[in-house]
């Protein structure tokens, strides 16, 4: 059995390692390349000095109107909720990413973003109506009748 103690503690140890690697505190510089939609952005993150890299960011904890719906009022929403965050982008194209994690769409990162001035965007984007708290897991369905 203690033959197998140093063993389980590199197991261990390596598991923790994988761990620290799928989630990084920040912050991260970044800068705003292009609006996905209410909820994506295309930045380019300096996570090291002189290294650079293109990667889509999904704005931690809210859900925007989905651009493709089948539903009229909700890609309206959709447009809105992405004109709302081209807004605050072109006023502070320069953000911070903190609380960064994989998500689940390979290429695409879950950040807290944060303006130049220190204006948390998911905040802004839940209090002018433009987006909902969304913590993952299931959508509500729209409840627009075109969709059924």
């Amino acid at each position: 059995m203690t033959r197998f103690l140093p063993m389980l503690v590199f197991v261990a140890l390596a598991a923790s390692a994988v761990t620290a690697r799928d989630a990084i505190d920040g912050p991260v510089s970044a800068e705003i390349l292009r609006v996905i939609d209410g909820d994506t952005l295309l930045v380019q993150a300096m996570p090291r000095p002189q290294q650079t890299m293109e990667v889509y960011v999904r704005i931690r904890g809210i859900d925007a109107p989905e651009l493709h719906s089948k539903c009229h009022e909700v890609r309206r929403a959709g447009l809105e909720a992405r004109h709302a965050l081209e807004e605050m982008a072109a006023h502070s194209p320069r953000i911070r990413l903190t609380n960064i994690s994989g998500d689940k769409y390979f290429g695409r990162i879950l950040a807290t973003v944060t303006l130049a001035d220190g204006r948390d965007v998911a905040g802004n984007l839940l209090s002018d109506g433009f987006a909902r708290e969304y913590g993952g897991g299931r959508k509500p369905r729209s409840p627009c009748a075109e969709e059924k």
